[in-house]
């Protein structure tokens, strides 16, 4: 899920929020213009004493990644999270390494007007299922956030949902999709690739 907005939305702190809802690991990693792809995948360590190389695997092996404000890393960093969103491993040297199941990245960015952003790569935004536009809360949700952020009471959230997440991803391989539904499906992949090939609805 990619989150857009201005600076000062909350929306860091939504992702945290969720992360403490599920029981599962989280990683946070922030993008600025000189962080390096093995800043965030890991890299290949030399031990002088057995002269060996180990790795050393970076914040990206965790089950809720968290890119905060990803348009601010340079393209070959944003790029380092290909592999890992479409195949779900990171290739570091010549091994390649299975990040855990469940594996979610949730990217947060500043709109691409804003000074020192870069636009995502298309293939990169083409991996995100959801793409959220944050916008300013009116002028009732103020006063509640005001009042809560002025009360000196954290907001807590108990750990609800934990690995039923894989069941119910299970699950949903398992429902019945008829012949027609699929058709119409590829109808619509297709007219979304040549404007002449015409819909039938059923």
């Amino acid at each position: 899920m990619l989150l857009e907005g201005v600076p000062g939305l909350a929306k860091t702190l939504a992702v945290r929020t969720l992360s403490k809802a599920i029981d599962t690991h989280f990683q946070r990693v922030q993008f600025t213009p000189d962080l390096l792809p093995a800043d965030l995948l890991g890299t290949q360590i030399y031990n002088p004493k057995d002269s060996q190389f180990t790795v050393k695997k970076g914040p990206i092996f965790t089950n809720l990644l968290l890119a905060d404000e990803i348009n601010r890393g340079a393209v070959q960093v944003q790029s380092a999270l290909l592999e890992a969103m479409q195949e779900h491993q990171v290739t570091i040297g010549e091994q390649s390494f299975p990040l855990a199941e469940p594996f979610l990245v949730l990217a947060t960015q500043n709109p691409i007007e804003q000074e020192g952003t870069y636009p995502l790569p298309e293939a990169q935004i083409d991996r995100f299922m959801l793409k959220l536009k944050v916008s300013y809360p009116t002028r009732d949700e103020e006063r509640l956030i005001m009042d809560r952020m002025t009360s000196g009471k954290s907001s807590t959230s108990s750990r609800r949902a934990s690995r039923e997440i894989l069941a119910a991803r299970a699950i949903v391989n398992e429902i019945y999709v008829d012949e027609k539904l699929k058709n119409y499906i590829l109808d619509l992949v297709f007219a979304s690739r040549f404007q002449e090939i015409q819909i039938g609805i059923p």
